[in-house]
């Protein structure tokens, strides 16, 4: 069973909420920046509008024999005409004293360079006061004229209020264009991860070749450490089957050598409780023989079983040749095999596995039939090649048939008999790893049915 690999929050949307987070900060500041700045400027032209209203009057004061002369200019107050119709306040001081205007307008004293202006409030209104000073000079004396000029803001308050639609429309666009391209940006980042992932997906099992396509630099280390891995990967997998098969060699060898000699020994000894320890040693030769071999095979299994080495291969040929071979074990217990083939069956196949399957099959019904009885076998090219293995034994006990393929399970028939609990396991596996299936069934007349489907 695979272990779940855990995650963390995805990477594109770790991306995507950082532009777009980005985007949304970026966009609030342009709007506060460019609020800021339109009301800086248009701050701005009314103060040179209400400073030239200032200079116009103070241009047209002058002192005629001793007396104080100002003619009022209409220019001075047409200039500061809105389409909202702001109001507008005046104080013109001689010497500090009222001249005319407004005797309650906020005033400050210029500082005698430049005119000043201020946001106040007068009337119950914000008002923007410019005020500046000018002195004149009499033969006998001089004096200073000073003027501050009001007016309300209500006109520059509509503007700005424009000016802000404007840029919140502007900022709103704006962010829902670098939204958009926030996702874009973030499937352009993450498509070629995406597309290492299928890439590996792919690919056969016994595929552990790098990767060799090119990839984005801050993804090179983790292509180099993938690499090395299946590197190491491969090179684990080819030891793991070179042991086995040696494992293979230098268990069974030296058991069949014990064998052939216990039994050379049990034909020259003469008395029975020695022939009989020899006939219980050569069983139990036997059967270490066949429990290390069948996991020897089982493990093979289990480690070809996700490389497999398919090649086209005729069950026909290969049920013959286990037969020939397993024919001596048969004669022995007076067993006769009875083969029903298709001239010819070809499936694709890894041959090893399917050998191992079919091998332990027929050795399963060799142990469970009984003297002088008959093993049908059937090859035929239903599905995509499919082997069935009866026998006239006692059948698999049908309270046990769903658990018998399982690791080392034996049913309650298989007292007395040699055995690891291993070959039906073996066959499911194969069965399995080929996208087949195996099927366990009994015989109306009597006997056990296996079938190796692909």
């Amino acid at each position: 069973m695979s272990e779940v690999v855990r995650s963390s929050a995805s990477l594109r949307r770790r991306l995507t909420v950082g532009l777009i987070g980005g985007a949304a900060v970026l966009a609030v500041l342009i709007y506060l920046f460019t609020r800021a700045y339109a009301t800086q400027i248009a701050q701005q032209g009314q103060d040179n509008i209400l400073n030239a209203s200032v200079s116009s009057i103070l241009d047209s004061a002058v002192i005629r024999n001793g007396n104080l002369e100002i003619d009022f200019p209409y220019a001075a107050l047409a200039m500061l005409n809105t389409e909202l119709d702001d109001r507008v306040f005046y104080a013109i001081y001689r010497d500090d004293a009222l001249l005319s205007g407004y005797a309650l307008l906020p005033r400050r004293a210029p500082d005698g360079v430049e005119a000043i202006s201020w946001t106040d409030e007068f009337n119950g209104a914000a008002v923007r006061i410019t005020s500046d000073a000018r002195r004149l000079f009499a033969t006998d004396r001089q004096t200073v004229i000073s003027v501050s000029m009001a007016q309300t803001q209500d006109a520059l308050s509509e503007t700005l209020r424009d000016i802000s639609n404007t840029v919140a429309l502007f900022g709103v666009s704006f962010f829902a264009l670098a939204a958009a391209l926030s996702f874009w940006a973030s499937s352009a980042t993450i498509r070629p991860l995406n597309r290492l992932t299928s890439s590996i997906t792919r690919r056969g099992p016994q595929d552990l070749s790098p990767v060799e396509k090119p990839v984005p630099k801050e993804m090179v280390p983790l292509v180099s450490s993938l690499n090395n891995l299946m590197s190491r990967l491969d090179q684990s997998l080819q030891r793991s089957e070179d042991f086995i098969a040696e494992a293979a060699h230098r268990v069974r060898t030296p058991l069949a050598t014990v064998r052939s000699h216990a039994e050379a020994t049990l034909q020259r000894v003469e008395k029975e409780e020695n022939r009989k320890a020899l006939r219980s040693m050569v069983r139990a030769i036997d059967e270490s023989s066949r429990a290390a071999g069948q996991l020897l095979d089982h493990a093979m299994i289990t480690f070809r079983a996700d490389h497999l080495e398919r090649q086209s291969l005729d069950l026909t040929e290969l049920v013959i040749e286990l037969v020939s071979r397993l024919e001596p074990v048969a004669e022995m217990k007076d067993i006769a095999f009875h083969l029903e083939t298709d001239p010819q069956v070809i499936v694709l196949a890894d041959p090893i596995l399917v050998q191992n399957a079919i091998r332990n099959l027929i050795d399963n019904a060799l142990k469970y039939a009984p003297a002088e009885s008959e093993i049908t076998i059937r090859v035929d090219q239903e599905a995509a090649g499919r082997v069935t293995i009866c026998d006239q034994g006692p059948g698999f006990p049908s309270d046990e048939m769903a658990s018998l393929v399982d690791r080392f399970a034996r049913g309650r028939n298989a007292t007395g008999i040699t055995g690891s609990g291993l070959g039906l396991t073996i066959a499911q596996d194969v069965a399995k790893a080929h996208g087949g299936a195996l099927t366990l069934s009994n015989r109306k007349e009597g006997g056990a049915c296996v079938m190796l489907s692909f």
